[in-house]
C-alpha cells in the first residue's frame, strides 16, 4: 500500500470539499460585511482571495487571516466561544486582535446574531453556565477557579499593590499612580471619617483595605478566595495595620451594621439571579444615610438581552458564573431598596488603558520567565487573548466600567 498516495488522495478530497463549500462561507461573510456599519475587516481567506468587509465608514480596520474555513463555522455556531477556540486551534490569526474586538463591539447591534452562538451549541453552553450559578457553594467554586490560580501568577503582572480592577488615569500616570487615584476616589465616595467602619464586599488582595486603614478607617473585607485571604492577612501583618479584618464568607451571610460599603468590580461575579440578594445585603448592613461606593462593569442595554441569553468567551473560559450588569436593571433594583443612585463616573477608556498595560506587563513577565512554571503555553495564550478581548470591548464602547455611590435613605 502506498501511504504517500493515500495521504495525497485525502488532501485532494479535503481541497475539493473546501472549494465546494467556499460559496457558503462567502455568503456568511456577506452577512458580516452588511453588518459592519463602522470600520471594516481586511480579510485574507483560505481560497486565496482577499476581501474588504465593511469599510464604508471610519472605524477600526484589522487585518485577519482565515487559515481554515472552520474558523467561520466555529463563529457561526458558537459565537465568541467558537471564535476563541478557532484562534487557539490556529484557524485564524491577526497581527493585532484588539481592533477586531473593538470592531465587533462597535457594530454589536448591526451585526445582530452573526457573532453569537446558535442552535444546539447555544443550548449546550447555556446548560453548562446554569450549572455554574452562584449559589453559596457555586460562588466559592467559581471564585476559586479564577482567583486561586496563585498569588505568584497575579503578582507577576499586576501593579505592586495587586489591584485587579480598572485604574483611573490622569496624564502621565504610571499604573501604580492611576490605581492609587482610583482607590482614593472610592474611599472619598464612602463619606467616612477616621474611626468609621467600612464593609468591603470582594476585598481582592487588600489594596483598598490598606488604603482606607492608612486613613484611619476600620475595614472588614470579604472574600471567597483562600489565596486572597492569605495575602490580605500577610499584607496587614506586614504593614502593622490593626484596623483591618478579613473573612472567608459569602456576602449574603455577613451580619452587623457599617458606616459604609465599598465593592470594586465584584458584582460581575454575582450573576443576574442574585443581584437582588447583593443589593439586599448592602441595604441591610448600611446605616441610615450611609454610602456604598460601587465600581461595576456593564454591557450596553441594546445588546443585554442577547448577551444574557447566550454564553460568551469570558463566561466559558475565564469567569465561570460571571455576568456583566445591565445598568438600567441594576439601578432599578437598587432604587427599589431605598438606595439612591448618585454621582456616576464612567471609566471605560481608563479600563482599556489598564488592560493594555496589564498585557504589556504580562508579556514582559512571560519573556523574562517570571510567570509560574506550572502554567503551560496554552494557559498563557488564553490569558493573552482574554486581555486583548477585554481591551477591544472597552475601546468599542459597548462595555463600560463606572463608579457610582448608592446612598441609603435616612
Amino acid at each position: 500500500m502506498n501511504a504517500g498516495g493515500s495521504i495525497d488522495q485525502e488532501n485532494n478530497r479535503g481541497t475539493m470539499i473546501a472549494r465546494a463549500l467556499a460559496p457558503v462561507f462567502h455568503h456568511f461573510l456577506d452577512r458580516i460585511d452588511a453588518g459592519l456599519a463602522e470600520g471594516g475587516i481586511d480579510a485574507h481567506l483560505p481560497d486565496g482571495t482577499h476581501r474588504l468587509l465593511g469599510g464604508r465608514q471610519p472605524g477600526p480596520l484589522p487585518v485577519v487571516t482565515i487559515h481554515r474555513w472552520r474558523a467561520l463555522v466555529r463563529l457561526a455556531t458558537a459565537g465568541s466561544v467558537g471564535w476563541y477556540e478557532g484562534w487557539a486551534a490556529g484557524d485564524w490569526s491577526s497581527p493585532d486582535a484588539v481592533p477586531l474586538f473593538d470592531l465587533f463591539m462597535r457594530n454589536r447591534v448591526s451585526l445582530g446574531r452573526s457573532a453569537r452562538a446558535g442552535g444546539w451549541q447555544r443550548l449546550a453552553l447555556r446548560g453548562w453556565h446554569a450549572l455554574r450559578r452562584n449559589s453559596r457553594t457555586g460562588a466559592r467554586r467559581n471564585i476559586a477557579d479564577h482567583y486561586d490560580l496563585g498569588n505568584d501568577f497575579y503578582r507577576a503582572w499586576l501593579d505592586a499593590g495587586l489591584t485587579y480592577s480598572s485604574a483611573m488615569f490622569a496624564p502621565g500616570d504610571t499604573i501604580e499612580a492611576a490605581q492609587a487615584r482610583k482607590l482614593a476616589a472610592i474611599l472619598d465616595r464612602t463619606a467616612t471619617a477616621p474611626g468609621d467602619t467600612i464593609l468591603e464586599i470582594g476585598c481582592g488582595w487588600g489594596s483598598f483595605a490598606e488604603c482606607a486603614a492608612q486613613q484611619g478607617r476600620r475595614v472588614h473585607g470579604l472574600t471567597l478566595s483562600t489565596e486572597q485571604r492569605d495575602a490580605v492577612l500577610a499584607r496587614i501583618a506586614g504593614d502593622g495595620l490593626d484596623g483591618v479584618t478579613v473573612s472567608l464568607i459569602d456576602y449574603r451571610d455577613v451580619i452587623g451594621t457599617y458606616d459604609a460599603v465599598a465593592s470594586i468590580e465584584m458584582v460581575e461575579a454575582v450573576g443576574q439571579r442574585f443581584w437582588p440578594a447583593y443589593l439586599d445585603t448592602i441595604a441591610r448592613v448600611l446605616k441610615p444615610g450611609g454610602h456604598a461606593a460601587i465600581q461595576y462593569i456593564a454591557i450596553a442595554d441594546d445588546v443585554f438581552d442577547a448577551y444574557a441569553a447566550s454564553v460568551d468567551f469570558i463566561q466559558r473560559y475565564i469567569f465561570p458564573g460571571g455576568m456583566l450588569l445591565s445598568e438600567s436593571r441594576f439601578r432599578a433594583l437598587a432604587e427599589a431598596r431605598g438606595l439612591a443612585w448618585t454621582d456616576r463616573v464612567p471609566l471605560g477608556q481608563d479600563y482599556a488603558e489598564t488592560l493594555r498595560q496589564w498585557r504589556d506587563r504580562f508579556d514582559a513577565a512571560d519573556r523574562d520567565g517570571r510567570l509560574p512554571a506550572r502554567l503551560d503555553a496554552r494557559f498563557k495564550a488564553l490569558w493573552r487573548y482574554y486581555l486583548m478581548y477585554c481591551e477591544g470591548g472597552f475601546r468599542g464602547g459597548g462595555i463600560d466600567v463606572a463608579q457610582v455611590t448608592l446612598v441609603k435613605s435616612p
